[in-house]
């Protein structure tokens, strides 16, 4: 089910080893005032006299007869792009665990400045996927099979009670309608593409359990999940069969539900998360 070394198959945008070196395609490019620019607004400004109606929209300010400028959110979209992407690298395997990496060598490899790797490793450090080190970057935390074990049970005292209680209680339609997200695990099972598994297993995951209206508990469980998919210390790459033996999972389980057979749902939860390796 969740894994975290080398896939096999086509890389996400953004992956390590396949960003673009320069902002030509306008994904990666940040946001700058040109020197010049920043030169005559702070003039023009302090003589007392008020902006060009089209410096006005640059801002995001609104001119009569022209609707407002949509306001620039590209730092925002880049730092999202380089997370997703440094998740991905570490799902499969691409950071290393207990490698430390600099935000600077990292963006030089992006094709982005150091600012946005950084933000995005820090929001890795909280999730636990990476440790800060100081004046030298961050680490790639070291998990070993006896802490995968231990988020294994513990999402299982999690979900386990919570699906044995929406199969009592949801009616058939409503399962019916997560089929495609347990399809999307099929798909990207299917040709080995361990980062785009990892998504949509999550993806099915959050919306069987958003049934039971709780978001607190989506929001728990979701967390563990996502801690279940950082790599081990070492072990040999999950192979393709091996993720697909776990996306059936999420249609017999869906089978299972719709027919509200408790005692099929309790051991397909509790196998499917004894078999997670990452």
């Amino acid at each position: 089910m969740e894994q975290g070394n080398a896939h096999e198959g086509a890389r996400p945008a953004y992956a390590l080893g396949a960003f673009p070196r320069t902002p030509a395609d306008g994904r990666m490019a940040e946001c700058r005032v040109p020197e010049q620019a920043r030169g005559e607004r702070a003039g023009a400004e302090q003589a007392g006299g008020r902006p060009a109606e089209g410096e006005q929209a640059a801002r995001g300010e609104h001119t009569h007869g022209e609707p407002p400028a949509p306001r620039a959110v590209q730092r925002h979209s880049v730092r999202g792009q380089i997370l997703d992407a440094l998740r991905a690298a570490l799902v499969d395997g691409e950071l290393v665990p207990g490698q430390v990496y600099s935000a600077p060598a990292l963006g030089a490899r992006f094709g982005v400045s150091a600012t946005p790797v950084r933000e995005a490793m820090q929001r890795l450090a909280v999730e636990g996927a990476v440790e800060v080190v100081p004046n030298r970057g961050f680490r790639v935390s070291e998990r070993g099979p006896r802490e995968l074990a231990e988020l294994a049970e513990v999402r299982a005292l999690i979900e386990v009670p919570v699906m044995l209680s929406l199969a009592r209680t949801v009616p058939a339609h409503r399962w019916s309608g997560l089929r495609p997200l347990a399809e999307a695990t099929v798909t990207a099972a299917a040709v080995g593409d361990r980062a785009a598994y990892a998504d949509s297993d999550r993806a099915f995951h959050r919306a069987v359990l958003a049934l039971s209206g709780n978001e607190q508990l989506v929001a728990v469980a979701d967390e563990l999940h996502q801690r279940s998919q950082w790599p081990l210390v070492s072990g040999p790459a999950t192979r393709r069969a091996d993720l697909l033996a776990d996306a059936s999972e999420h249609t017999a389980l869906l089978d299972a539900l719709v027919s509200q057979d408790l005692a099929v749902v309790q051991a397909l939860v509790r196998e499917h998360f004894a078999g997670a390796d990452g």
